[in-house]
């Protein structure tokens, strides 16, 4: 398999970082591709700006999507954007791994996304009518690939709890995993979460490099989140709202899952 793995911790002496190296050497045991794009290492400019645009007329309006769209399909983005493209494509499976900062990814990992995820490649993409609404929740450029993020956390897991302070963990990740991820195509796993991360010890890394191996050992079998599709029928269209008799019962994020 061709593995992607995007990887945030500005610091090369982090638990991330040893995380890191144990599953790029693990991967590569097992006969797997990898390349990693080391956000930090490769100094990632996170803003997308007018910058990215190489063909973009300084004097007119600068317009993200249209202006995206645009040097995407004119082959005028910048060189970076372009290559982590290439990238994506190539990947089979995609690993995102970041500690969780303020209830989500650290900027730089973010400004991938802004950027990567150009107009024409990873959104505006496919049919759009009343019964079609773009090929994405399911659909789109990145279907048949698959993604997992592998997440830190400083807080006990009790806290990340159907009833903890920090809210559930699944909630916290929602727009990741459902609006960054499986909008443009990707199955995606459930997460590898760690958490009190800061009271690790030599004994509970190796435990944990043992748990995360297992997952690695198991990304083609893994049984991704059950979200419904856009298209599959289970939403109005193009009003984009759950059918009533689609769990009826429910509201929020858990309202999009098929538990059937």
């Amino acid at each position: 398999m061709n593995i992607l793995i995007v990887y945030a911790h500005p610091e090369p002496q982090s638990l991330n970082h040893a995380l890191k190296v144990q599953m790029i050497d693990h991967l590569r045991a097992a006969g797997h591709s990898v390349q990693v794009s080391d956000l930090y290492e490769m100094d990632w400019k996170a803003v997308l700006d007018r910058h990215d645009m190489m063909s973009k007329d300084p004097s007119e309006p600068f317009d993200p999507s249209l202006d995206s769209k645009h040097a995407y399909e004119s082959g005028t983005q910048s060189i970076d954007i372009a290559k982590e493209q290439e990238k994506s494509l190539w990947a089979d499976h995609v690993i995102f791994q970041f500690p969780l900062w303020w209830f989500s990814m650290p900027a730089i990992m973010k400004g991938w996304f802004e950027r990567v995820y150009a107009y024409g490649f990873a959104y505006g993409y496919g049919e759009h009518s009343d019964t079609h609404w773009g090929d994405r929740y399911g659909e789109g450029r990145f279907s048949g690939k698959r993604a997992m993020l592998v997440v830190t956390a400083g807080g006990w897991e009790p806290h990340y709890s159907a009833r903890g302070v920090n809210g559930p963990i699944d909630d916290i990740l929602f727009p990741i995993h459902h609006g960054m991820l499986f909008y443009p195509g990707f199955q995606v796993l459930p997460p590898y979460v760690m958490y009190r991360v800061g009271k690790m010890d030599e004994a509970r890394f190796q435990q944990t490099c043992t748990e995360l191996f297992a997952r690695l050992d198991s990304l083609e079998t893994t049984d991704p989140i059950p979200y419904f599709t856009q298209n599959g029928g289970a939403y109005d269209i193009p009003s984009l709202t759950l059918k009533s008799d689609i769990n009826p019962q429910l509201s929020g994020f858990s309202a999009h899952m098929d538990e059937r």
